[in-house]
């Protein structure tokens, strides 16, 4: 099974416009699962915000110093417990997570049930609730497949309308309704936490009696690149090196004149450089069959680098640098398998000056600025 990519959108507002909002929401991914965090601060305004996005970077936290998900979950509610009824910080909260073949856990605390979207239908998610000392928490695991996906809502939605437009607020049930007449309709997925944010808002009216918020987490294939660059450490490890990155998903990059050696080595096949290629200022690539891209190696990542959050527009029409650069941009996962030998031509001072940075330094800063634009980097040395 190829990589699962989860795509998080959301909607929100506050109870008082210009107010902060007392929701809050964070998604992270790790190289095994995308995480959903979503918190309802006690109160609304300032105060709640930061109630919110304290329980979310403690359980961040835990979660990253490698607590189990259960174990983060239970230490997170029994600080809640401790704060009820306090002036402790004081958040109830969901956290979903979703393993890249799929398979989901749902915790919740005191937070309103979510709706599982199918292809063509959806229905609210079967929960079991266990008791935690005096809380009641709830769990529900399941298997998402692409195409289907997860609505989460904090109760500013199944308020939504109380005592006004719904005599008693607007359900779990019927918000799942709703979503089921948007799928009939032929509505896009990826609007669906949009429109059902809107469907509240109006069904609050002029007055929104709470904070609002709405997270959509729908599953795709994901889009995979993996960039070889650098030969192995031990040249004796070359054929397993190799085997392993043809076996990786999706596109697959050479990045270096000696590494595409190996590779084509390794494949019985003549590496040929792009003679066509006529930029007077990216080096030119190279084509290797079986390989999608092949570049030269750091002069052409430290060209990356230094255009990566650059105006598109302004590149030159076709390069390296530039199909490199396309390839990477419409990747939602990105792997780099790094070799651990020597260049000792990048010790030379003209690669200093001519800003050329080391192929580990510069793959580590890419890794950073692809990270930030919320793509999942995975570097593997070898």
């Amino acid at each position: 099974m190829g990589y699962l990519h989860v795509e998080v959108t959301g909607a929100s507002n506050s109870k008082k416009p210009g107010n902060a909002c007392g929701d809050a929401f964070l998604s992270f991914r790790t190289t095994d699962a995308t995480v959903i965090i979503l918190a309802d601060g006690i109160g609304s305004g300032i105060k709640a915000n930061i109630y919110a996005n304290m329980a979310i970077s403690r359980l961040e936290k835990l979660l990253n110093e490698g607590f189990s998900l259960r174990r983060a979950f239970t230490s997170l509610v029994n600080t809640m417990h401790e704060a009820r009824g306090t002036d402790m910080p004081y958040a109830v909260f969901t956290v979903v997570r979703v393993l890249n073949n799929g398979e989901t856990t749902v915790l919740a605390y005191e937070m309103p049930e979510s709706i599982f979207v199918g292809r063509h239908s959806a229905s609210v998610v079967k929960r079991r609730n266990f008791t935690l000392g005096n809380d009641v928490i709830s769990e529900t695991n399941l298997f998402l497949e692409t195409g289907e996906g997860l609505i989460l809502f904090s109760d500013g939605i199944t308020l939504a309308g109380i005592g006004g437009k719904t005599r008693l607020g607007w359900s779990s049930e019927e918000v799942c309704r709703f979503i089921k007449d948007q799928l009939v309709s032929g509505a896009d997925r990826k609007l669906l936490a949009k429109l059902v944010h809107e469907q509240a808002l109006n069904l609050w009216g002029k007055h929104c009696g709470d904070d609002c918020t709405v997270i959509g987490a729908l599953c795709r294939p994901g889009k995979v690149a993996t960039i070889f660059s650098g030969p192995p450490l031990d040249k004796a490890h070359d054929t397993r090196i190799v085997e392993d990155f043809l076996a990786q998903p999706g596109l697959k990059i050479v990045c270096g004149a000696t590494t595409a050696q190996v590779v084509a080595r390794q494949l019985s096949r003549k590496l040929q450089i792009n003679t066509a290629d006529a930029s007077l200022i990216a080096p030119p690539g190279y084509s290797l069959e079986g390989i999608d891209l092949v570049t030269e190696g750091a002069v052409t990542l430290s060209q990356l680098f230094n255009i990566l959050d650059a105006n598109p527009l302004d590149f030159e029409t076709d390069s390296s640098v530039t199909r490199l650069y396309d390839s990477l941009i419409g990747a939602d996962r990105i792997n780099f398998i790094v070799g651990g030998s020597k260049n000792v031509g990048h010790a030379d001072i003209a690669f200093r000056q001519q800003g050329i940075m080391p192929r580990h330094k510069v793959i580590d800063l890419l890794a950073q600025k692809l990270r930030s634009e919320g793509r999942l980097v995975d570097i593997r040395q070898v």
